[in-house]
C-alpha cells in the first residue's frame, strides 16, 4: 500500500465519502462493503488469516506500515494548509483530553452504558448451564421430530440474539463516550449542529440499544424461567435510551453518509 493508491481509491466514485466514521463496524452483516474505502484498505491489508491475527508478526507489521504512511500523509497535508505541527503545544492538548475525558467518563450515560456492559458479562456468566440445558432440548426436538417444531430456525433465533448482544455490548458504551466527549469540546465555527459528531456516534449508540433490546426480547422467550433477570437487563437499557434522547435530541435525526441517505447505484 502506499500514498498514490490511497489517493486513487479515496477518488473513486464508487465509494462513498465518509460511510465508515458512523458505523457500528459489523462488516460482516452491512450491505455497503462494496462501496467502503475502509473495508477494501482493510481486506487488502488484513485479508488473510496471517494478517489479522494479533498473535502474528505480520499482524504488527501491517499496523506499523499503516501507521507510518498515516503520519507521512498527515505532515504532508499539515504542510500544505500552511500547519505548522511543531508548534502545536501537544501536552497542553493532552491534559485538556485528560480533562474531556474525565468529564465523558462521569456523565450519566456513559455510567450508565458502562453498567450495562458488566451486568452482560454478569448475565452470561451465570447463565453458562442455561445454554447447555437448551442445546439438550433442542437436540431432542430434533431426534423426536415433533410436529410444528423447528429446532434448528431456535437455534439459529438464538445466535443471532447472543451475535447482536455481545457485538453492541461495549460499543454502546465507547460510541456515548465518545459523543460525550465531543459535546464538551467547542464547535467548529460553520459546523452546522446537526453535523456535529457527537449526533453521529450518539445515533450508533441508539441504534446498538434498540437492537440489543430487540434481541433481549428474544432471549426472554428462548429463556422464560430467566424473565426477571433479563426484565431488569431491559429496563436498564430503556431508561438508558432514554437519557441518551435527551441529552442528544438531535442524534436520531442525524444523517449518516450512505446509510441514512438515498445513495445512487455507480
Amino acid at each position: 500500500m502506499d500514498k498514490e493508491h490511497i489517493r486513487k481509491l479515496a477518488e473513486n466514485p464508487k465509494f462513498i465519502p465518509g460511510i465508515y466514521n458512523y458505523c457500528d463496524r459489523w462488516c460482516e452483516r452491512c450491505q455497503f462493503t462494496a462501496r467502503c474505502m475502509n473495508f477494501e484498505l482493510s481486506e487488502e491489508q488484513f485479508g488473510d488469516s496471517q494478517a489479522r491475527d494479533i498473535n502474528n508478526e505480520a499482524f504488527w507489521q501491517k499496523l506499523s506500515e499503516i501507521f507510518q504512511l498515516t503520519l507521512e500523509m498527515l505532515k504532508e497535508t499539515a504542510e500544505q494548509e500552511g500547519i505548522d505541527l511543531e508548534s502545536i503545544d501537544y501536552e497542553a492538548i493532552s491534559q485538556e483530553n485528560k480533562i474531556v475525558d474525565d468529564s465523558a467518563e462521569n456523565h450519566q450515560c456513559v455510567r450508565a452504558a458502562k453498567a450495562y456492559g458488566k451486568m452482560v458479562n454478569n448475565w452470561f456468566d451465570s447463565g453458562e448451564d442455561l445454554f447447555e440445558e437448551r442445546a439438550d432440548e433442542l437436540s431432542q426436538e430434533v431426534r423426536l421430530e415433533l410436529p410444528g417444531s423447528n429446532p434448528q430456525a431456535e437455534v439459529l433465533d438464538l445466535k443471532d440474539s447472543v451475535d447482536i448482544i455481545r457485538w453492541y455490548q461495549h460499543q454502546i458504551y465507547v460510541k456515548l463516550k465518545r459523543a460525550v466527549s465531543g459535546s464538551l469540546r467547542d464547535i467548529p465555527e460553520g459546523l452546522d449542529e446537526d453535523a456535529r459528531d457527537s449526533n453521529g456516534s450518539t445515533k450508533v449508540a441508539l441504534i446498538g440499544i434498540d437492537r440489543s433490546i430487540a434481541a433481549w426480547s428474544q432471549m426472554c422467550e428462548h429463556f422464560p424461567e430467566q424473565q426477571d433477570s433479563i426484565l431488569n437487563i431491559l429496563v436498564h437499557l430503556d431508561h438508558l435510551r432514554r437519557k441518551v434522547e435527551a441529552a442528544f435530541p438531535d442524534a436520531r435525526s442525524f444523517v449518516r453518509p450512505g446509510l441514512d441517505d438515498t445513495v445512487q447505484d455507480i
